[in-house]
């Protein structure tokens, strides 16, 4: 089994830039080149979108983008062969970065849990963060996915409780994700936390009670928000604000060229 690239990356002394993309958004095609786009512009992960048509953690502009995905023919199996050809360098450089697939328990179960992960890794995915999979029901998932060399991300919320903060640190294979607001993607503000914690406070607190390393994602639109998060995070994922910024292309080279302007934006 070889390394995984996730825990390769995450071992390293550094703060980390998470794109989110959805497939095949906003045009058919524009995948790859969008995928090269963000690796020459200074992604450290990409995670991947498994569309669905039922996306209840997502905001609007990831639910119109899974539909857009959908409507241009991806599925888990076409989306797989995605990741085998960016791994292989067909219509794209080879691409290095490690691929973190984002999605709902439905496809996966609908394409089957065992060819599911299988085929995952054999077209070189690294990862999966699976939303609507709750850590206290996914032991089984988890020894499967282990020993087929998959992290496993899983999320914490400003409403999680520090047992369950813990917990969740101790399922992750090598990070947790920090949802900055207790909403849906793409949300506007960085707002604090119902209970009244500043979001500062709110890190401040899953520190305390993880071991390993915690990204945070949901409303981080610029470099000034990536930058705030460095200072209290492991990472930062920006993904609503890149499938806005690209969301008016025509064409995939169109897309790739301004996904690649909006990523250097962030460094």
């Amino acid at each position: 089994m070889s390394i995984n690239r996730i825990t390769t990356l995450v071992a390293q002394d550094k703060k980390l830039l998470i794109a989110y993309y959805m497939p095949e958004f906003p045009v058919i095609g524009a995948t790859l080149p969008v995928l090269e786009a963000l690796e020459k512009s200074g992604a450290d992960i990409i995670e991947l979108g498994m569309p669905y048509s039922d996306p209840i953690g997502d905001g609007p502009v990831i639910q119109d983008a899974a539909h857009t995905a959908i409507r241009n023919g991806v599925t888990i199996k076409y989306l797989l062969e995605l990741v085998r050809r960016a791994r292989q360098g067909e219509g794209c450089r080879k691409i290095t970065a490690p691929i973190l697939l984002m999605g709902y328990c439905n496809p996966v179960i609908a394409y089957g849990v065992d060819g599911f992960l299988h085929d995952a890794v054999a077209a070189g995915v690294d990862g999966l963060l699976i939303p609507d999979l709750p850590p206290e029901e996914a032991a089984d998932f988890l020894e499967k996915a282990k020993k087929v060399g998959l992290t496993v991300v899983f999320l914490v919320s400003p409403v999680t409780p520090p047992e369950r903060i813990e917990l969740i640190d101790s399922l992750s294979t090598d990070f947790s994700y920090c949802l900055a607001v207790n909403g849906t993607t793409g949300t506007a503000k960085l707002s604090d936390a119902p209970t009244g914690e500043t979001v500062d406070d709110y890190l401040k607190r899953v520190r305390q009670h993880t071991r390993k390393k915690f990204v945070v994602g949901f409303g981080i639109k610029d470099k000034t928000r990536v930058e705030s998060m460095w200072q209290l995070a492991d990472g930062a994922v920006v993904g609503s604000a890149l499938l806005e910024h690209i969301a008016g292309s025509s064409t995939p080279e169109e897309s790739a060229r301004l996904a690649g302007e909006f990523w250097k934006t962030l460094r």
